[in-house]
């Protein structure tokens, strides 16, 4: 007898869709977003902004973005982040919260310290304090990604992925924009210790919600079957060395054997695709901010376009991609995000060969925000699907910095391939780097297994 036709998908209302965006949990990523993207910017396009201004060489500011590859291993640090408490912070504010209020610390004291130099005469002191900044911004990341998992269910990852996203915009609006209209006002100087000080948001923000509910750390180790095996294989071994054995084990081995476990062969396909999501995207960005001021575009120009008008755009990208995945699935709008983000970056090649043309300029910080407004809430929501309650900093982490550790390499010679080929070619160049993610997403967004269709209306 035929299996009868499957029921049409259905879907949640577009009332019930935003009414997820009330929830204190989603209108708590708004601020922490905020200060997740607020150093961003700061150790890599508006300080590429700044060193170009001082004069320093297009090749030398490429390999400066190197400085971000950190967030792109900060899966070997993740795993002490999600286990290790820290002695006062954790049991004053709790695991998430401690570790999160000690990188914005690190983070205050890196740009602080950028704040008092000369980039020209100090180079590698400015990449030291850069790698500061970037370490606690990266330290920040694994712990709110794991604090926003950890925070709600499932069912309305996609709308906090959504208001993180506007929260992150919020920041790099303040780091690029608010960074360049204070350099132009005052000073480098007062545009740094400027963004010194908004790190108190994250703080006050942490400082205000509660930690979420998880089982304690001993517990969670004792639940582990292979923490259980090798406490029953090592007995009679030292008590310390039984313990350092146990926490390696919980915190390294079994975050990955669950994700191979869960996903057998597709875990492999699907690390590729994370790898390849947004490799064409962060491979251009090193150059940006470069082809915009040797286009003769001025700073409040930059300023004006491409962080206010364009984060405005990744704003609208990011609600319009919460709202499709909360209405559609992660599925459909995972391809439409993967195209977007790839073929909006041949706007840059056109920007390239148009000259300094405000009209071309808007159109292509217009398309490039937008579409990477939407790929980034649909991919952080596909993302936080793959993730186990069980070891989310930890694989949460891995995968984040698995989707940026291949563009931030390639963007570090992207100095080098303009200087031989030009910008447009070099735009050319990364827009092709992204056509694989479109492939591999129209494979995904088929199977059921790994994106499943949206819960039915009114849930």
């Amino acid at each position: 007898m035929p299996s009868p036709l499957p029921s049409p998908t259905p879907h949640r209302s577009w009332r019930d869709a935003l009414a997820i965006y009330l929830r204190a949990p989603v209108i708590t990523m708004l601020f922490l977003g905020f200060s997740a993207g607020l150093p961003f910017l700061l150790v890599f396009s508006t300080l590429s902004a700044w060193l170009r201004s001082d004069g320093v060489e297009v090749a030398a500011i490429g390999f400066f973005s190197w400085v971000g590859i950190l967030y792109s291993i900060k899966f070997f640090w993740a795993p002490v982040v999600d286990r290790l408490a820290l002695p006062l912070l954790t049991r004053t504010f709790g695991q998430r919260r401690g570790w999160m209020l000690l990188a914005q610390a690190m983070i205050a004291a890196g740009l602080v310290g950028l704040a008092s130099l000369d980039p020209q005469n100090n180079l590698a002191l400015v990449a030291g304090f850069a790698l500061l900044v970037a370490f606690g911004s990266a330290t920040q990341d694994i712990a709110i990604d794991a604090f926003r998992i950890e925070s709600a269910p499932d069912d309305i990852q996609a709308a906090m992925a959504s208001t993180y996203i506007i929260g992150y915009r919020g920041g790099l609006l303040a780091a690029g924009a608010g960074a360049m209209y204070v350099a132009s006002w005052l000073s480098w100087e007062a545009a740094y210790l400027t963004m010194a000080a908004l790190v108190g948001i994250g703080v006050v923000t942490v400082l205000l919600r509660p930690e979420p509910e998880r089982l304690s750390l001993t517990t969670q180790l004792i639940h582990e079957p292979r923490v259980r095996a090798f406490l029953r294989a090592s007995r009679g071994k030292p008590r310390q060395l039984r313990r350092l054995g146990a926490w390696v084990i919980g915190a390294i081995v079994c975050p990955f054997t669950d994700f191979f476990s869960r996903h057998r062969l597709k875990a492999l396909w699907l690390l590729v695709f994370i790898a390849v999501f947004r490799i064409s995207d962060l491979a251009m960005a090193s150059m940006a901010n470069p082809l915009y001021i040797d286009m003769g575009f001025s700073l409040a120009t930059i300023a004006n376009v491409t962080n206010v008008f364009g984060i405005a755009m990744s704003v609208t990208g990011g609600i319009l991609g919460g709202l499709l995945v909360a209405r559609y699935g992660i599925g459909p709008i995972l391809v439409l995000g993967a195209a977007a983000a790839t073929l909006t970056n041949l706007l840059f090649a056109a920007l390239a060969l148009a000259g300094q043309s405000l009209p071309m300029l808007v159109m292509a910080i217009v398309g490039d925000n937008l579409a990477n407004g939407l790929a980034s809430a649909v991919f952080i929501a596909f993302l936080s699907s793959l993730t186990s309650r069980a070891y989310t900093a930890t694989q949460y982490a891995l995968f984040s910095s698995l989707m940026t550790l291949p563009g931030k390499f390639l963007s570090g010679f992207g100095g080098v391939v303009v200087a031989a080929e030009g910008y447009a070619t070099f735009f050319v160049i990364a827009t092709a780097l992204g056509l694989p993610a479109i492939a591999l997403a129209i494979w995904i967004s088929r199977d059921r297994d790994l994106v499943p269709a949206p819960l039915p209306r009114g849930a």
